[in-house]
């Protein structure tokens, strides 16, 4: 498979970088496209870095709600990355969460599948447990979505296994939580947040009371995973299949996570909002069945290497930014710096 041709969507995000990275090492004469409508791509934390999409073949500007069908000629492989990336941006408005989530990932997948391409990765998520108290939750157990974001993600699945058979064959990762260094680094996740806290305010702020779960996974684990997803065969799985992509030993309680990085940082205060209302988000995740299906393919990662290497890529920027939280490291407030500035429609297209 070292010639094959690879098409990534929402390539211009903060997975994008690492995964263009790690496909480029693993099939270095693979041709690799990059389709993207734009939204982050100036949302860089390069210290003299060259651009992470240097290392693409072709880079495609284009919103996922008009994809072009000829732009599928010769692909083997979709990996899906695009859409509103999160619960707060999910929950700006529902009908635009359903309308690029679902309805553009569906007609996405349906162009891939009647130009022949024979392999397609989802990036879910594992958020679609939402409330999940008791054992750690399996592929087989009940769904709670709680956000526009999750329902997208689980009703997207159900439309790909449908479309799925032995010429198109779907995998869906449902990812733990993200984390870990990269040039476009979003600073709207748990472990990402607090080390960037922790560095600008010389404290990590739990704005919960610090007990609900959080799986995390590491952006380079998740390229591994990807990687499998492009590699497996009908007979690991199915035409179809879902699978909580991660690991069982990251699953963490948000005020472990917040300890961990306070470990790092001599001095940094920790601050828990004990009388915070309850965050209902709260799952442990059993993956074990992604690990049976791809034992070469596990999370490499450790929380402690993660830690520091968001440590040492924000220091080695000279971060120290006491308001990131209204930056363009947070994807929410980009958008909306976009709208007010009049480049995005409120529907997010891009104006003229």
């Amino acid at each position: 498979m070292s010639n094959i041709k690879i098409l990534i969507t929402g390539n211009l995000g903060y997975i994008g970088p690492e995964l263009i990275d790690y496909l480029r090492k693993a099939y270095p004469k693979s041709y690799l496209i990059g389709l993207d409508a734009g939204f982050f791509a100036h949302c860089l934390l390069t210290n003299g870095q060259r651009v992470p999409e240097i290392k693409l073949d072709e880079q495609i500007y284009q919103d996922l709600r008009r994809i072009d069908e000829q732009i599928f000629e010769g692909i083997d492989a979709v990996v899906h990355l695009a859409g509103l990336s999160n619960d707060p941006m999910g929950s700006m408005s529902e009908g635009l969460t359903e309308s690029i989530n679902l309805l553009a990932s569906i007609s996405l997948a349906e162009k891939a599948k009647k130009a022949g391409v024979r392999r397609f990765i989802f990036a879910s998520s594992c958020s679609i447990y939402g409330e999940a108290d008791g054992v750690p939750k399996s592929e087989s157990d009940e769904l709670n979505p709680l956000t526009a974001y999750a329902k997208s993600k689980i009703n997207f699945e159900g439309a790909l296994k449908n479309l799925a058979d032995t010429n198109f064959v779907a995998t869906a990762l449902r990812f733990a939580t993200a984390c870990g260094m990269s040039p476009r680094l979003r600073l709207d996740l748990v472990l990402n947040d607090f080390v960037a806290s922790a560095i600008s305010n010389k404290k990590i702020e739990i704005l919960s009371d610090g007990t609900p779960w959080r799986p995390l996974i590491h952006i380079r684990d998740m390229a591994r995973a990807i990687d499998w997803g492009i590699c497996r065969e009908a007979v690991d799985g199915g035409n179809f299949v879902a699978v909580n992509t991660g690991s069982n030993e990251w699953n963490y309680q948000v005020i472990d996570l917040a300890q961990s990085v306070a470990d790092e940082f001599p001095g940094v205060e920790l601050i828990i909002n004990s009388n915070a209302t309850k965050d209902n988000r709260s799952y442990k995740v059993n993956f074990s069945k992604f690990k049976n299906l791809a034992p070469d393919y596990q999370p490499l990662v450790t929380l402690k290497e993660a830690i520091f290497e968001i440590k040492e890529g924000l220091l080695k920027n000279q971060f120290s930014n006491e308001t990131f939280r209204s930056s363009n490291l947070i994807r929410l407030f980009t958008l909306r710096n976009l709208i007010a500035n009049n480049q995005l429609d409120n529907n997010l297209y891009w104006i003229p």
